[in-house]
């Protein structure tokens, strides 16, 4: 044997023992389709020995109902040999000895060297990575039907619990009316304060169980800052007033891109806190415009948080410098909620703080890059001049027995005419006999699945008129806050004390 032999027997060895290590089953297919070569993996993969493979058509490893359709795709490549995988985007099956089938992928490979030309082709068992990917998907659509589990639950849980809030509340404004002992009076004011306390611990509650169970969807769009810190000066004016602090607000040209709402409630949490803390001096809400950020800071001359202390602030129900089991005012959950917003907007908030000297929190928030003038975001709609109107009537659509008769209550104390039912039925028939009130008052959710917007829209619809009306709802969810508005519906959010519900109604009755 000649040295160029020797050495083509050795290389002929050592692209064996290569092939035969490949993880892959790979085989070289002449350009009939016949077998010429198989390493060790092709084996393990389709049952075959070496011997009852080499020699057979190639389309002997693919199922029957692939293989004539097979010879039309080889003899194609044929005519196209270049190195690419097979069946892009196509589902790929190979067939065992025993008759099995299992999911396969396939590269392509010509050997151009040899003539004719041999292609290589790389065979992968992908069965571990389909079953996994399938296990992935179905716990993907688990999860997703627990989100949405949860989400309706939360929905419901929220309305459920806001009834009976509703009902003391309506009550208490209405004995505030009807009594004139002092010691009662001061009684149905303690009351108040007991239904308002109960009322804010609820709705903080309720905001971190949908933020734990993932039910709040962040809404990203572009807004500007001087239209959330005018939100948030209308908002906190009149209770820094009554502490006898100053509201102190920046004048702001940029523009965030987040979401408003997300945003409101973080800077809501914190300037209350700051009002709350606060006992002489101002609370700012402050705007420094960076390079690509936009930094909102809220400081006070307030109390000051310890250094030691500050690594638990964002706790439930953990107050500053509160001991457990003492009187609260407010229960420690609001800086728990602005955690959660942070942390699902992706946003970063730092803390500094002073005994005696106050705090400051700033939150950094992606500045809109675009420079276009965003479109005007309306967090709340500025109210309508006031007007009394006597004697009005108001169509109540309440399916809660209690509920409605509190309102109902309420509302003919205040002097108004009021007709009281439970569903869109009896509504459509109390105008078809009386004809169109002068607003109708409707809860969101109804018996039988009904909401109030299909009672407004009905009720419009057979009175051939824009009714006033009013949607009573303690549902938070989004598809809450997406309702389509117009000049004559207004929305109020249960509980509602019953001077906030009369001024709305006495608004929505003046809006013109």
């Amino acid at each position: 044997m000649g040295r160029h032999d020797a050495m083509f027997t050795i290389s002929s060895e050592l692209a064996r023992c290569a092939l035969d290590a490949a993880p892959d089953a790979m085989i070289f297919i002449d350009s009939a389709g016949v077998i010429r070569f198989v390493n060790r993996q092709v084996s393990a993969v389709f049952g075959y020995t070496r011997d009852e493979i080499i020699g057979q058509s190639v389309e002997k490893l693919m199922p029957e109902r692939f293989r004539l359709r097979h010879v039309g795709h080889r003899e194609r490549y044929r005519n196209n040999v270049r190195a690419r995988p097979m069946g892009a985007k196509l589902e790929l099956f190979g067939r065992r000895q025993d008759g099995s089938e299992f999911p396969v992928e396939i590269s392509l490979s010509p050997i151009q060297e040899s003539e004719p030309v041999l292609i290589a082709a790389a065979i992968r068992d992908v069965t571990d990575r389909k079953r996994t990917e399938a296990e992935l998907m179905v716990a993907r659509e688990s999860a997703d039907r627990a989100n949405l589990g949860k989400s309706r639950f939360l929905a419901t849980a929220s309305h459920d619990l806001r009834q009976p809030l509703q009902t003391l509340a309506l009550l208490n404004g209405s004995l505030s009316r009807m009594v004139t002992d002092p010691d009662a009076a001061e009684a149905l004011s303690q009351q108040a304060l007991c239904i308002g306390g109960m009322s804010r611990l609820l709705n903080a509650l309720l905001d971190i169980s949908k933020l734990e169970s993932g039910a709040v969807k962040p809404e990203i769009t572009d807004f500007t800052v001087a239209a959330l810190f005018e939100e948030l000066r209308s908002e906190f004016a009149t209770l820094a007033a009554s502490k006898g602090l100053r509201l102190e607000t920046d004048t702001c040209q940029d523009t965030i891109h987040s979401d408003p709402s997300l945003v409101q409630q973080i800077l809501r949490n914190l300037v209350s806190n700051a009002i709350k803390y606060t006992r002489e001096g101002w609370v700012r809400l402050r705007c420094v415009h960076e390079e690509t950020t936009v930094r909102i800071e809220v400081l006070d001359t307030g109390v000051g948080i310890p250094a030691d202390q500050l690594s638990y602030i964002y706790d439930e129900f953990y107050q500053v410098g509160v001991p457990a089991n003492s009187s609260r005012d407010g229960y420690g959950l609001g800086l728990s909620i602005v955690q959660r917003l942070v942390k699902l907007l992706s946003l970063n908030l730092d803390v500094r703080s002073e005994i005696g000297r106050g705090s400051a929190f700033s939150l950094m928030l992606p500045a809109n890059r675009d420079h276009t003038t965003p479109a005007r975001i309306d967090l709340k709609e500025p109210p309508p001049p006031r007007l009394q109107r006597a004697l009005a009537h108001i169509l109540l659509v309440e399916d809660d027995s209690a509920v409605r008769a509190a309102t109902c209550m309420l509302l003919k104390l205040e002097g108004y005419h009021v007709t009281a039912v439970g569903s869109l039925a009896e509504a459509l028939q109390e105008v078809d006999r009386g004809g169109a009130p002068d607003m109708v008052v409707t809860d969101y959710h109804l018996g039988g699945g009904q909401v109030g917007t299909q009672v407004i829209s009905a009720l419009r619809t057979c009175v051939s008129m824009p009714l006033k009306a009013v949607i009573m709802t303690g549902d938070t969810s989004s598809a809450v806050k997406e309702l389509t508005r117009d000049a004559n519906l207004r929305l109020a959010s249960k509980p509602i004390n019953a001077d906030e519900l009369l001024k709305l109604l006495s608004d929505t009755l003046a809006g013109q």
